[in-house]
């Protein structure tokens, strides 16, 4: 995966974060959101409606570059055994 630098991140729109608020989880390209995805839950301090969104904009970004899903959800991440929830 390209590794953003903190200039380039500092650039970025919120719109292009899966997390806006936190600036967390850049989606700008495919490697990006396959990593969004396996950080996803390592995210902290984010409210169910916060990752609903933040899941939106990972299946938006997932259609836009090509990615294909296998969750149909973000709570089936917590319920694979993937990580604990935060």
């Amino acid at each position: 995966m390209p590794k953003l630098s903190t200039q380039d991140r500092n650039a970025m729109p919120e719109r292009q974060f899966a997390f806006p608020a936190q600036r967390k989880e850049p989606l700008e390209n495919a490697s990006h959101v396959r990593n969004a995805i396996a950080r996803f839950n390592q995210v902290r301090d984010a409210s169910d409606a916060e990752r609903d969104e933040a899941w939106r904009r990972i299946e938006a970004a997932a259609s836009l570059y090509g990615v294909a899903l296998h969750e149909t959800g973000w709570r089936e991440l917590f319920v694979r055994g993937n990580a604990g929830r935060p």
